[in-house]
């Protein structure tokens, strides 16, 4: 209905002020040397090539070859020289460039600040400028030169920044990309002298190249959430997108509130969400000195750990399961924490229990029921923080005759590296040829072993001098198929293969089922390989993206591949660019473009996936630092000998659960186990056992233990379960939602609610049973 309503005045001036505009994009990096400046030149030939006016202006290459290059026959417009501190500095002519008047100009620097008789004091001033006089602009900018990153960019790498902009710069810019580079590339260039860091040695350390990479990637992941969020509010969408976690956590003013508010901030930390706080407060009703007392913490504590709090009005008892549930709606949570019940079995039956009447209304929002422990245990959330003795001690310990193999098998294996990007068409692959030729001038011998080009011209101009290794030809059902030739790529032995798609499914007949262990055997030889894949082949996200496309992506990879990799970079693209890719036929033939925008690549889908992506890889930025310095992680302490224990049926949610468990155990360093109980009376069907047997795979795929526990009733399931998780010295129980009705409860019990009544000493999540017909409803 909104299209039809008359605009306003103000509007209508608005959007004719904005015809008139520049527009603005803003390439954003760790550290100087990132690429950003060769992306950016590089985007202006492209766009010269369209017949768009392009002029560059104060351009700093740093002399670095390949940066020189992109520059081509682009013009340039004089930059006005000066010297400061021995230094020199380049400033916008803006007379030269309003009286040129260009389409778009190529200007670096955005924090640079001006001389002192310029115009304006800052280019992001000189920027503004251009823009209202209907100039585009695009730019560069060091992730530490934000303002609101600076402060805590000094407190991790003690590095103090002189040049900023607003924290709010961004929020101008109609585009930002993050341009990704892993301090491994960067060490290297600067090693082989490409790059001219000067002043930027102090960042170029592994772990403040670490640390500022995670803080560019977390910077964009909520920028594209806000995006996202803002995008889902104008089609009048509701609920959690599936990109991100947002957490709510309901207390009482109780001495235990405190507890959960500080659990729900460490799952927030881990899972890299926002958290929210409500309080029931009934009006009529005035509070006690000590309930007073607690209100009065919990909000200092909410506010202290960054969490937006709110009291919520309480009519009943009963209504506040709905309230609640509600709240989280319209908020777009994704998991609801709260604390144990304390009724005993006959007053849940007469008096009704919170936590159930709240599993009974929810639909796609996870339960998160904190362990009623802290009395005789007090609060487990600690610092897992090795001692500098045990470290050293370590150095003196000899190796096994096991650990001596390993280390040789790892020193042995070539080195891995993955290029991922949020959806197909981004540049994985344009990228890994063209990092494989860079390597062939420097005399490395490289070959590629597989390459889908997809008749993609750009990505085919970059093959170069690069030999591609023909594929074996396979017979199946009397057809003809082709795959990579494994066995020849290892006989011919160069130094690093090229190998795109890492999640493809092998032909039946080829040696390996998935192309992912082809690579592990390339790697094992010696060689080194470089691959592609996009964030929705990872085997853990599938759920999610299943939940953001509607799509269940059939190829996957194990998480734990992504894990073994020396590098993951990932490839940036805004949704808009990716899109008009699209419409021009640069990612799919002409006629599946409209098909593929109507569906995969609708706006909302890339923007979560974007996000999706630029999380995942910020964790495996931080998993990385927390295996070597974990005072680095910006994720938070996680708690120490935490114990995951995943209870599956023999159903098609059970993969659900697996990859629910084991992305909470790899956050947490947990073990986990996965239990399925077998009815002795019961045989098991040729469905149930295959069910059982995926279920399995699954698990010993991402690492974890999946066992079968014999019961000879049905009413002693949760007792066979709680024996099991109590023998493993669990500390969080994770299960499903029930997917039977009430009737059905009643009459047979419900394994959630023993299992809830059972666990009070051990953290429960219950999983959401994701609904998609629920989440149109909703949506609707």
């Amino acid at each position: 209905m909104d299209d039809f309503k008359r605009k306003t005045p103000e509007e209508i001036l608005l959007s004719i002020s904005r015809l008139h505009m520049g527009r603005l994009k803003v390439y954003i990096g760790a550290v100087s040397g990132s690429g950003k400046t060769y992306h950016m030149l590089r985007e202006g030939q492209r766009m010269k090539q369209q017949g768009i006016d392009v002029v560059i202006c104060a351009v700093s290459t740093r002399q670095r070859p390949e940066t020189v290059e992109q520059i081509g026959d682009l013009e340039r417009i004089p930059s006005i020289h000066w010297i400061q501190e021995q230094e020199e500095k380049k400033d916008l002519n803006l007379d030269a460039l309003i009286t040129r008047n260009p389409e778009v100009v190529l200007v670096d620097g955005l924090a640079h600040r001006n001389r002192k008789e310029a115009k304006f004091a800052t280019r992001l001033e000189d920027i503004r400028f251009l823009l209202s006089h209907g100039i585009s602009v695009m730019t560069t900018i060091n992730v530490y030169e934000l303002e609101g990153i600076k402060e805590l960019a000094r407190k991790l790498t003690g590095i103090e920044v002189r040049e900023t902009v607003p924290a709010d710069t961004l929020e101008l810019a109609d585009e930002v990309v993050l341009i990704d580079a892993t301090p491994e590339a960067l060490l290297t260039r600067a090693a082989e002298g490409h790059l001219r860091i000067g002043q930027g040695n102090r960042y170029f350390k592994q772990g403040n190249l670490a640390v500022l990479r995670e803080l560019s990637l977390r910077l964009m992941a909520e920028g594209v959430n806000e995006s996202l969020e803002k995008y889902r509010d104008e089609i009048g969408l509701i609920g959690p997108s599936g990109a991100t976690e947002r957490i709510l956590v309901s207390v009482q003013f109780h001495w235990n509130g405190s507890i959960y508010v500080r659990r729900g901030q460490q799952i927030a930390k881990r899972l890299n969400g926002d958290l929210l706080v409500v309080a029931f407060v009934n009006s009529k009703q005035e509070l006690s000195k000590d309930a007073a007392a607690f209100r009065r913490s919990i909000k200092k504590l909410a506010e202290k750990v960054g969490a937006q709090f709110e009291e919520l009005p309480l009519c009943s008892r009963r209504a506040l399961p709905g309230i609640l549930v509600n709240y989280a709606l319209e908020n777009s949570v994704t998991r609801i924490v709260l604390g144990h019940s304390k009724q005993t079995r006959w007053q849940e039956f007469w008096q009704g229990s919170i936590v159930h009447d709240i599993l009974k209304k929810t639909r796609n929002i996870d339960i998160f029921v904190v362990a009623d422990s802290s009395e005789h245990e007090g609060e487990r959330i600690l610092p897992a923080k090795l001692s500098r003795p045990e470290e050293e001690a370590e150095w003196f310990r000899r190796l096994s005759s096991h650990e001596v193999e390993q280390k040789i098998i790892r020193m042995k294996r070539g080195r891995f590296k993955v290029y991922i990007g949020a959806a197909p068409g981004v540049g994985k692959t344009y990228t890994m040829l063209r990092e494989g030729n860079d390597l062939l001038l420097k005399n490395i011998h490289v070959l590629i072993g597989l390459l889908e080009t997809y008749g993609r011209k750009e990505t085919e101009s970059q093959i170069g001098r690069l030999e591609l290794i023909p594929r074996s030809i396979i017979d199946y059902r009397g057809a003809r198929l082709e795959e990579m030739d494994t066995d020849e790529i290892i006989r011919r032995n160069p130094d690093v293969v090229l190998v795109d798609e890492l999640a493809h499914t092998n032909v039946p007949g080829s040696k390996n089922k998935k192309r992912y262990e082809d690579v592990l055997d390339i790697l094992a030889a010696g060689i080194s390989v470089i691959s592609t894949v996009n964030v929705q082949h990872l085997e853990s996200l599938n759920d999610a993206v299943e939940q953001i496309t509607g799509v269940r992506v059939r190829e996957t990879v194990p998480d734990h591949i992504l894990r073994l990799a020396d590098e993951v970079q990932l490839i940036d693209v805004a949704p808009q660019t990716l899109q008009q890719r699209m419409k021009e036929g640069h990612i799919y033939a002409r006629e599946k473009v409209n098909q593929a925008l109507s569906h995969f690549f609708k706006t909302g889908n890339l923007i979560a996936l974007r996000e999706l992506a630029l999380r995942e890889i910020a964790d495996d930025v931080d998993e990385r630092l927390e295996s070597w310095e974990r005072r680095g992680s910006l994720r938070g302490p996680w708690r120490r000998k935490e114990v995951i224990f995943v209870c599956v049926d023999a159903d098609s949610h059970a993969e659900r659960l697996i990859r629910r468990g084991f992305r909470i155990a790899h956050r947490l360093k947990a073990v986990w186990y996965v239990a399925y109980v077998q009815l002795e009376r019961d045989g098991l069907t040729d469905e149930i056992a295959q069910q059982l047997d995926a279920a399995r795979k699954l698990t010993l795929r991402l690492g974890g233990t999946f066992e079968t526990i014999p019961s000879d009733r049905r009413k002693r399931i949760a007792d066979a379960l709680m024996a099991k998780a109590n023998a493993y010295k669990a500390t969080q129980l994770i299960l499903g939602q029930s997917k039977f009705s009430i009737w059905k409860q009643l009459r047979n019990g419900s394994l959630v609610k023993r299992l809830l009544r059972k666990a009070r000493h051990i953290d429960v999540l219950v999983v959401a049973y994701y609904d998609p017909q629920h989440a149109v409803a909703q949506d609707k």
